[in-house]
């Protein structure tokens, strides 16, 4: 068996999404709370002083990089659970160039979904 990360990754994506999103939040907060907040922060954080504008901006981007991969694990669940719904075979193929882009992206139960679908409505 292939060791492959990038398919681990998409595997459990929703779940990594959330932990980068919660570990980005928590760096965020803590370097604003420094910044903006001097007068209500915890010891720990003064013992950080030097380290606060990294942690701010690393938390920044940890933060938006949760945020958009949980935003287009949604976007693309919606879509190709709304497209495989349907029961007419030219409205499938119509978007199935779609369906196949954004099913590459997501974990391997929705490219089963796409594959039954298929196999019921006779596409190839």
């Amino acid at each position: 068996m292939k060791l492959n990360i990038s398919g681990f990754i998409r595997e459990y994506i929703l779940g990594f999404s959330i932990i980068v999103l919660i570990f980005g939040l928590i760096l965020f907060l803590l370097s604003f709370i420094h910044y903006f907040l001097s007068d209500f922060q915890p010891d720990f954080i003064k013992n950080l002083e030097d380290w606060n504008f990294y942690l701010i901006i690393i938390g920044f981007i940890l933060l938006a990089t949760g945020v958009y991969y949980l935003y287009t694990y949604y976007k693309n669940k919606k879509f190709i659970l709304e497209e495989i719904q349907t029961n007419k075979r030219s409205e499938l193929v119509k978007m199935h160039a779609e369906l196949k882009n954004k099913v590459k992206h997501m974990p391997s139960k929705y490219k089963k979904m796409l594959k039954d679908k298929e196999k019921e409505l006779n596409i190839k």
